[in-house]
């Protein structure tokens, strides 16, 4: 539900078919690794990210060594207080630790928001692994190279 709220001015409206794939937390977690940031004062999610390793079906664009996360979302209410800056802290710290080199990632072309955050932690535009996943439906594309 959480992610749903986050996603739901990008989608063409509750019949749109990447509703049903969003909303699948029980598949994000078993054919990936859904993750969540917790208020720790009432325990509220505030959060969700998908990591997906290597081998995972969720997996887009990552190639062999490359980390890649998807989905990320905030609720609407918790919005503009470090939670998706959290997240994107969590996924590199993640893939460092499993000795990727570099992580990946895909956003619509409309999610400035999401664009800033990814860009304060130092993803650059990776424009030959832009895509459609979809006809109309253009995602862009994210790199971070991770230090050794």
């Amino acid at each position: 539900e959480l992610t749903l709220a986050a996603y739901r001015e990008y989608l063409d409206g509750p019949d749109d078919p990447y509703a049903t794939h969003l909303g699948n937390a029980e598949a994000r977690f078993r054919e990936a690794e859904l993750w969540v940031a917790v208020d720790e004062d009432d325990d509220r999610v505030l959060g969700s990210v998908t990591v997906c390793p290597e081998g995972s079906p969720w997996r887009e664009i990552g190639l062999m060594g490359e980390g890649e996360f998807r989905m990320l979302a905030v609720a609407p209410n918790a919005q503009g207080r470090g939670v998706g800056d959290a997240l994107v802290g969590f996924c590199l710290d993640r893939f460092r630790e499993v000795g990727c080199s570099a992580v990946v990632l895909s956003s619509l072309e409309e999610m400035s928001a999401a664009h800033r955050i990814y860009e304060r932690h130092g993803f650059h535009r990776l424009s030959e692994r832009d895509w459609e996943p979809h006809p109309g439906t253009r995602l862009i594309a994210y790199r971070k190279d991770l230090a050794a």
